[in-house]
Formats: C-alpha cells, sequence, structure tokens
C-alpha cells in the first residue's frame, strides 16, 4: 500500500525514518519546465538517503522543496547525463568537499555507479569544473573522481532482455535497469547513449527518461505496485507520448502515475491515469 503525506511549509524533509520505504520528488518537470522543478527524488528507508540525480535546479529545489542543504546528502546515483539530471552534481561535489569535508567532519559523497558510466560521467560532464580547484606549494594537483566520490558499485544482473544491475544498499533493493532515451532514432537501449531507470523494493518503477518501451513496462508492470513514468505531450521524440501510454492496458494504467511534464500539464486529460507524480510530497509505502 502507498499512501501520501504532504509536507507543511515550513518543514523539513528527514533523511531517516521508520524503515518504511519512502519516495519524495523534489521535482517532476521536464527539462525546459519553468513552473516545475526537474525530476530529481529521494529515496529513504530506515537511515538510508539515496538522491538520484541532481539538474540545473537541484540546488534550489533541495532548499524550497526538503528545505535540506547540499551537504546534508551523502549518497547519490546518477540516471545519465542530461543537465536536468546531473548539472548540480558539480555544486554538490565542491559543497561537499570544501564544507562538508574540511569543516563538518564528513567523507566524500558515496555515488552508486557502474564502472563504464563513471568514466564518461568524469571525462565528460564533471572533470571541467572540478578537476583544477587545489594548489600545491609549487604546483597544481589535478583532481579526480575518487577525491570527490567514494564509488558503490552495482552488480551486472543480467544483459537479456537488457543491462540491468542489481545493489542492496542499506536495506534498500535497487535493479537499475537500461533505458532507451537518446537519440531518438535509437531502436532499442542497446543502440542508445546510456540512461538508466530504477526498480526500488521489488515494488516501485520510476523511469527516470525513456522513450515509450512497451518491452520495459511488460517486464516490470506485474511486479509493480506502483510506477511512476515520464511523459510528454507530443509525438515521437524522447520521453513517452501521452497517447501512447493511454494504449496501455487500464490494469498498468491504474497504477501508473505521471512524472517529468511540461508546464502545460493542467491541459492534459489523464483520467485514465491516478494522477501527476507531485514535487514535495511524501510516498510511503508501508
Amino acid at each position: 500500500m502507498m499512501r501520501v503525506e504532504h509536507l507543511r511549509e515550513d518543514e523539513k524533509l528527514s533523511l531517516t525514518n521508520d524503515g518504511e520505504l519512502e519516495l519524495f520528488f523534489l521535482g517532476v518537470g521536464s527539462a525546459f519546465a519553468t513552473t516545475l522543478y526537474q525530476l530529481n527524488f529521494l529515496l529513504i528507508k530506515g537511515d538510508t538517503h539515496i538522491l538520484v540525480d541532481f539538474g540545473m535546479t537541484g540546488p534550489i529545489a533541495l532548499r524550497e522543496t526538503a528545505k535540506l542543504q547540499p551537504t546534508e546528502i551523502e549518497v547519490v546515483l546518477p540516471s545519465h547525463s542530461h543537465s536536468d539530471h546531473v548539472g548540480g552534481f558539480e555544486c554538490l561535489a565542491l559543497m561537499n568537499r570544501y564544507i562538508g569535508q574540511r569543516f563538518m567532519g564528513k567523507g566524500r559523497l558515496k555515488m552508486i555507479i557502474d564502472e563504464h558510466y563513471q568514466n564518461i560521467l568524469w571525462t565528460h560532464t564533471l572533470q571541467g569544473g572540478l578537476e583544477w580547484n587545489e594548489t600545491g606549494e609549487q604546483t597544481a594537483v589535478r583532481l579526480g573522481f575518487d577525491d570527490f566520490f567514494e564509488v558503490i558499485r552495482p552488480n551486472l544482473m543480467t544483459l537479456a532482455p537488457r543491462e540491468i544491475f542489481e545493489l542492496d544498499f542499506g536495506g534498500i533493493h535497487l535493479e537499475i535497469f537500461r533505458t532507451n532515451h537518446v537519440p531518438e532514432q535509437a531502436p532499442s537501449c542497446e543502440d542508445s547513449f546510456i540512461s538508466y531507470g530504477v526498480f526500488v523494493d521489488d515494488r516501485l518503477f520510476i523511469s527516470i527518461d525513456t522513450k515509450y518501451d512497451r518491452e520495459l513496462i511488460d517486464l516490470y508492470a506485474d511486479r509493480s505496485e506502483v510506477m511512476f513514468h515520464d511523459v510528454q505531450f507530443f509525438p515521437d521524440a524522447v520521453h513517452a507520448p501521452l497517447s501512447d501510454l493511454k494504449t496501455l492496458p487500464q490494469e498498468i494504467k491504474d497504477k501508473m502515475y505521471l512524472i517529468h511534464y511540461a508546464d502545460n500539464w493542467g491541459d492534459q486529460d489523464i483520467s485514465d491515469f491516478p494522477g501527476w507524480g507531485i514535487q514535495g510530497v511524501r510516498y510511503i509505502f508501508d
């Protein structure tokens, strides 16, 4: 069972709970949404939290939606390299190293990431802003990925029907599955650039970013109590069109909430679905 609790306007989100799985969206908007924060979220269970993605609006959303500071985050999981999902990681890493570690006694940020994507994320996204930040007595010191992050490596679970990694971390069980997101012309996730979604505790599916992929939906629909799926309001392109999601069997639509939506979400008819995923709301799984 899933219940929904709203934070009070002045209430700070707790990063611990009594052991129930909790999902909290810092934002639910698309990359170009201006009235919503971008799709980033926290998974919380007991003493464990995992921040999945931290985009361009992440630092503001963390403060405004959860009343949290970047130095309070300890574990992160990046899904893919678009700026609405990783554009805030440089801020997070720098604040943790130069405030969290130096003045608060914290360790490095823990990052859940496979080796191949780690290399891509560092060399193509993070290195330019993080490598040159300290100097020695004589020459500059170049920093590397391991100076900022402690790696938590998921295990490869299977390559068929798609690449899926698996991890048990702090009482949270994750399946991290490949999605077919970009480019638009990629016929399958094997042909696309790296992007991942998550299946949590064998009950909660979150697509993050994917084109309409009936094979993926069918892979997890029967096992999911609740599904959160990204949506767009026009055909083709790199997210699931609402018109395609409406063709799903009603028993799947009955458990599917829509996320990663544009500013004109209020003009859309989603009466076939239970509703929109909402930022600032605690989704708690009994």
